[in-house]
């Protein structure tokens, strides 16, 4: 081999060679920038999820009351049907919610959620009418009658609005009783959920 080949040879190399340094820059700055474009992301998603909630709460006086059912064995117009027998557990509990911002908040649902052994057990609590006519349906839980919250209302800004719900559970009190937690969550409209315990214990009737 000739020094002209040997020469052509290294030329060729390091050619070759600068190919390849500018193919790695080529991959390196996108790669830089996705980097941070991804670290910007989780900085803003954790910024946002610090955000306090726009509304506070606060849920006491928590009271269960089991209860067995059984239904008449006839329908609205009389005729017989299949009795119908449950243990079920009403939930009372007086509620407070205020708002802590200068925009009116949109409560839509109120939500009981009791933790067993199978998972979690969620009621929605009665609207004002069927509170009433629970009371009047069970004479028995008249000492737990109180001023009914609605669960569909404005709060407006900086106020603060209080009252009693009332949920059922399909449970036995023994399962009840070994329930592991228990919660409650405010939905508001385009507002996160506002999930909240009891300040105290929850006492039986």
């Amino acid at each position: 081999m000739s020094l002209l080949q040997q020469d052509s040879q290294g030329q060729d190399d390091a050619a070759r060679g600068e190919e390849l340094t500018k193919g790695s820059t080529n991959v390196l700055v996108p790669s830089i920038i996705a980097v941070v474009v991804v670290g910007i992301a989780i900085f803003l998603y954790a910024w946002l999820g610090e955000k306090p909630n726009p509304a506070t709460g606060e849920v006491t006086n928590v009271v269960a009351h089991p209860m067995h059912r059984e239904t008449s064995g006839f329908d609205a117009a009389g005729a017989a049907m299949p009795k119908d027998v449950f243990e079920q557990v009403l939930v009372f509990a007086h509620v407070k919610l205020h708002n802590r911002t200068k925009e009116p908040l949109f409560l839509h649902q109120i939500m009981v959620n009791a933790t067993l052994d199978d998972g979690i057990h969620t009621s929605y609590v009665a609207g004002p009418s069927e509170y009433e006519r629970a009371f009047i349906g069970y004479p028995e839980i008249a000492p737990l009658h109180g001023k009914p919250l609605a669960s569909e209302l404005t709060v407006e800004a900086g106020q603060t609005v209080e009252g009693d719900i009332l949920s059922s559970f399909r449970l036995t009190r023994q399962e009840w009783e070994a329930r592991k937690g228990l919660d409650f969550t405010f939905g508001f409209r385009y507002q996160p959920v506002l999930k909240v315990t009891p300040t105290g214990p929850v006492t039986g009737q």
